[in-house]
């Protein structure tokens, strides 16, 4: 009976969650800052400069100057570009997230 409670207590949370799109945004937005420093391989941290990642690499262009969308970001990523490699480890979840993070956090188009 516990476990039955336990489960509808965490179905219910994630209902409110999903309906509240400020909770949803910010758990992707962690999710993305976590695939940007951590995740992928090597990290994006690693070349670029992202404010909101706390990240000040000098390799790739300044990811909060070029402000890309979500799209040239996983285009990048996927197929890599320049001296930038293509990730192979990451899903295709994964790379929509950061591509919708990394449009978010620089304002892509404004």
């Amino acid at each position: 009976m516990s476990s039955t409670i336990t489960r509808s207590a965490a179905f219910a949370a994630l209902a409110v969650a999903l309906a509240s799109p400020t909770v949803f945004a910010q758990d992707k937005l962690a999710a993305g800052r976590t695939l940007f420093n951590k995740t992928a391989v090597p990290a994006c941290a690693l070349c670029h400069t992202l404010k909101d990642a706390g990240a000040e690499g000098a390799i790739g262009p300044s990811l909060d100057e070029l402000k890309p969308d979500a799209a040239r970001v996983e285009k990048a990523v996927r197929n890599g570009i320049g001296q930038m490699p293509a990730f192979k480890n990451l899903t295709d979840d994964q790379i929509k997230v950061l591509g919708q993070y990394v449009a978010t956090v620089t304002a892509a188009g404004k």
